[in-house]
């Protein structure tokens, strides 16, 4: 498996090269398999996640249904350990109520860091692919 790259001149939350979230399933705003802004200006999906069951069952208890199939917005529907870029504020959402999914710390947006502290993200960080 090669080394993840970096997807843009953006930057993570560890002030380095944003780097992919994940092509399988395609994700980020643009559904270019990154968490950049690409010159959005609002807040918007910051937060590469690994998603688990428990997360997937909170967010679809709060009106975000990540699990259904969607094909018309080329969206497959999540599975447990799969990596998406979340929208920074539903993750707030998510840790506030003890919920939060695992974070990619290297493919997560520096922007996350005004909505959410970096201590809080790293005990939250993934490990591993």
């Amino acid at each position: 498996m090669s080394e993840p790259e970096a997807v843009s001149t953006e930057r993570n939350v560890l002030g380095e090269p944003l780097l992919a979230c994940s092509f399988s399933p395609l994700t980020g705003y643009f559904r270019d398999g990154s968490c950049a802004m690409n010159g959005v200006s609002d807040v918007a999906h910051l937060v590469c996640v690994k998603v688990t069951a428990e997360f997937l069952a909170f967010s679809v208890s709060r009106g975000n249904d990540l699990v259904t199939p969607r094909p018309e917005l080329r969206f497959r529907g999540l599975k447990p350990g799969d990596r998406w870029c979340l929208h920074v504020l539903r993750w707030v959402e998510a840790w506030e109520n003890g919920m939060s999914p695992r974070v990619v710390l290297e493919s997560t947006h520096e922007r996350v860091l005004k909505y959410a502290p970096l201590s809080a993200l790293r005990r939250h960080a993934a490990d591993g692919p």
